[in-house]
């Protein structure tokens, strides 16, 4: 499909609850909430349509209106808990624009607030990486820091065991060289991009064939603590100094 004829939804998805920092999407970074930066980068981004965030909390739906992202309803409560998963609340977003708008997205983008890193290249690279690929989904992922080859399961008794069990694991022990180890990618994130067929129809958000994209160490913080939230403005005034 030519990416011109598209029609890309952006979701900003912002609950106002939050255990890791109290009311984490409206945080500042560079003197802007975190939900704003996501508005931002999505309305910057040439391939995206249209930009709507999925809040249950007025107050960041109008930070979001003021970004200018669309925040046609609210999300209801019971899609708002600290177990909420992705796929029900983008089926909601799905269903109500199209009762409302008669609107039927291809694509359905999610940015989270807590990645405020992104830059409008990573969305537009995602959605071409997806259309190439010919994928139902794109994920954005970064080298691990950590290798699972090297990581251990605690049982009760105190005693640990190979997280893996893979032969090679099993015969060689945990002190391989890195040098020596396949590369592993952690999911981040930055940006997921996914057909609407494949949320509709098959129930999930990611499908079966799914694409990387790989993004660097720096880019892919997740906001979940006050260092975190530190380390983000440092980053972020050093991308600044450095343009």
């Amino acid at each position: 499909m030519n990416s011109s004829a598209l029609h890309v939804l952006a979701v900003v998805p912002a609950r106002g609850g939050s255990k890791g920092i109290p009311r984490k999407n409206l945080q500042l970074l560079a003197g802007k909430p975190l939900v704003a930066h996501a508005v931002e980068t999505a309305l910057a981004a040439t391939l995206v349509t249209r930009v709507l965030c999925s809040t249950d909390d007025p107050k960041i739906a109008d930070i979001a209106r003021e970004a200018g992202a669309e925040v046609p309803f609210l999300r209801p409560t019971e899609l708002a808990q600290d177990r909420s998963e992705d796929w029900p609340v983008f089926v909601h977003v799905l269903d109500r624009l199209e009762q409302h708008d008669g609107w039927r997205p291809d694509l359905i983008v999610n940015l989270r607030p807590t990645s405020p890193l992104r830059t409008p290249r990573h969305v537009d690279d995602a959605i071409h990486l997806l259309l190439r690929t010919g994928a139902d989904s794109v994920k954005a992922v970064c080298l691990a820091r950590q290798h699972p080859h090297k990581m251990w399961l605690r049982q009760p008794d105190g005693c640990i065991e190979p997280y893996l069990k893979t032969p090679f694991r099993l015969s060689r022990g945990p002190d391989v060289p890195r040098a020596e180890l396949e590369d592993i990618y952690w999911q981040n994130g930055v940006v997921d991009v996914t057909r609407r067929e494949v949320i509709l129809e098959r129930g999930v958000m990611i499908g079966s064939r799914v694409a990387g994209l790989v993004t660097e160490p720096h880019e892919s913080i997740d906001i979940d603590t006050p260092l975190d939230l530190a380390l983000a403005e440092l980053l972020l005034a050093r991308r600044a100094v450095d343009a």
